[in-house]
């Protein structure tokens, strides 16, 4: 469950929606289970500090005196505020009605086709591209508040299991006009306070279903999920340097069908999760 988690969580193909069937595979889909989801995601997020650590520790001891630092620092927190409301408002219901498979198969194949369609839209080839589609923003520092906030609205949709909240930010980042590289990297910041908040705040609520005999199991996860996340995250760095997002694309249109054949033919056996 670690290395899932640390594989996916930065990629367009949604961990939620992976960590949800695999635990409906393996039968470690109770509350506890889900609770571990959230909380192993804090280790990927170690693994974003680690990589980025230069560019956060910067922002932070100049913060006092740095204008940019400050707008910067304003901007992922503008970012995080929509999904941490809605996430209070809506997080309980969303855990009892959509972490199903059936529900991952849908939304896996839609993401797929809409980041076919994003990645058409910004091609210099494309029929219906004009000159105001070109991308406004080059890198997070030319971002203002207003993109901060459509971004954070963006990321709220992530909520449903299987749309990927690294694919709804950077797909809708690019879609708001940043670049390829800005709505990547800007993804990654704003998962920092994002993944910390969720794992913390679910560690919280279900303290009473926690003991010390679970803390191998939480650690274990952890800490797979911080090494294959840092390798993760070195390697999309680099890809998105040169290459487009059209194969997770394809990827999360198979899978998707894959998931709905496996449980309406009964091939296979995902549960409920």
């Amino acid at each position: 469950m670690g290395l899932v988690e640390g594989l996916t969580e930065f990629l367009p193909i949604s961990s939620t929606g992976h960590l949800v069937l695999l635990g409906s595979l393996l039968g470690f889909d109770d509350e506890r289970a889900k609770v571990f989801d959230i909380a192993i995601q804090s280790g990927a997020i170690f693994a974003v500090v680690l990589v980025f650590w230069q560019k956060i520790s910067q922002t932070v001891l100049a913060l006092p005196r740095s204008r940019l630092a400050q707008e910067f620092t304003l901007h992922v927190v503008i970012a995080f505020l929509p999904a941490a409301v809605f996430g209070l408002l809506l997080g309980h219901w969303v855990k009892d009605h959509l972490f199903t498979p059936q529900v991952v198969a849908s939304t896996f194949v839609l993401g797929g086709l809409i980041i076919l369609w994003a990645e058409k839209r910004s091609s210099p080839n494309a029929k219906d591209h004009h000159p105001n589609d070109d991308v406004r923003i080059l890198n997070v520092d030319s971002m203002t508040r207003k993109d901060a906030f459509k971004v954070g609205l963006v990321q709220c949709l992530a909520m449903i299991p299987g749309t990927s909240r690294s694919g709804a930010t950077i797909i809708g980042g690019m879609f708001l006009g940043l670049s390829r590289k800005a709505a990547t990297e800007f993804s990654f910041y704003l998962a920092i306070p994002t993944l910390l908040a969720a794992g913390g705040y679910s560690l919280f609520k279900a303290r009473h279903l926690l003991s010390v005999a679970d803390a191998p199991l939480f650690l274990t996860g952890l800490i797979v999920s911080f090494l294959s996340a840092w390798v993760c995250v070195k390697w999309l760095l680099r890809y998105v340097g040169t290459h487009s997002f059209v194969p997770f694309a394809y990827y999360r249109i198979a899978f998707g069908v894959f998931i709905w054949v496996s449980v309406s033919s009964g091939l296979l056996s995902w549960g409920t999760a």
